[in-house]
């Protein structure tokens, strides 16, 4: 396994600094932000572009690669988490077009993975949401296999404000949701795995690396804390609104030498990427930073030197 970060939280830092950090920092990957350079970001570590995909060619592909070697640093996956899903057929059609955009920029640059979400309408049941993504996804995952890359889909309901109440703008968070999606969609899809999403979900961890191991393609590495005086006012139907505070490895409830442990015994050998949205440590690029080495010191020593 190799230690990662997402370079979401360093949206004004150019991607070659932030691989020369990096390095400097005993990092070994990072996974790329690629959102449309045209895009708003309408939440936060949205929006965010590292690598403009749009038009982006072979050699430039190459190039990017080759300074990156130069900092020791490869690409885990490219990042782009949409609702592709999303109720407006307009807004739809243009990120499931960059999806695959993205999708073509990691085959250039043989990037293994693209991580994404699969999306979901608020308004809709799991299960009408899961009839949509039948319709939409076929498309994209036929397109990333004739790329060679494979799509790693995170496992966030995306439920953290009311706008996005009562289904979330992701429906594949469940294990149900994931062995319909794996049986359907077939190995070129599986997850990025953010254990954060489980805890708070009250999801068995270990159990989900035991059954999942071989469609883990991608991890986050993001700790979770539970504001009991939040849960015990807005209770569990809430669904985490109110209660669930992303935080630093080390910073919240998950036990990540079991995590590690657990993610080895199954044979997983990629990255553990570190999601940094602890808002403890933002405000500036040197508290983003601060937190990334603070989470390289929780789990470095977990890993072979």
């Amino acid at each position: 396994m190799k230690l990662g970060l997402l370079t979401a939280p360093l949206p004004s830092v150019p991607l070659m600094e932030i691989a020369k950090w990096a390095h400097e920092q005993r990092f070994e990957t990072l996974e790329v932000c690629c959102w449309p350079k045209s895009a708003d970001a309408n939440r936060r570590y949205a929006g965010i572009t590292h690598i403009d995909v749009e038009n982006l060619s072979a050699e430039q592909g190459a190039q990017i690669v080759g300074e990156l070697a130069s900092h020791k640093i490869t690409m885990s996956a490219l990042g782009y988490y949409p609702n592709n899903l999303h109720p407006d057929p307009k807004h739809r059609e243009s990120v499931n077009e960059h999806t695959k955009k993205v999708i073509r920029a990691a085959g250039l640059m043989n990037v293994p993975v693209v991580s994404t979400f699969i999306g979901a309408d608020a308004s809709k049941t799991q299960v009408q949401n899961w009839e949509d993504a039948q319709k939409v996804w076929p498309d994209i995952v036929k397109y990333a296999s004739d790329n060679n890359v494979k799509i790693a889909i995170e496992n966030c309901p995306m439920i953290f404000s009311k706008d996005e109440w009562p289904s979330g703008h992701n429906v594949a968070y469940s294990p149900k949701i994931w062995r319909e999606m794996f049986a359907l969609f077939g190995p070129t899809v599986g997850l990025n795995l953010d254990p954060s999403h489980l805890l708070w979900q009250m999801i068995d961890i270990e159990r989900v690396i035991r059954e999942f191991g071989s469609r883990i393609y991608h991890t986050h590495i993001k700790d979770m804390e539970i504001d009991r005086d939040g849960l015990y006012e807005n209770g569990i139907i809430s669904a985490g609104i109110g209660w669930q505070r992303p935080r630093l490895p080390g910073y919240g409830e998950i036990n990540w030498a079991k995590f590690v442990s657990t993610l080895s015994q199954v044979g997983y050998d990629g990255v553990l990427c570190v999601e940094h949205e602890d808002r403890r440590y933002e405000g500036s690029d040197e508290l983003v930073k601060q937190g990334f080495i603070i989470a390289r010191n929780q789990i470095a020593p977990l890993l072979p030197m």
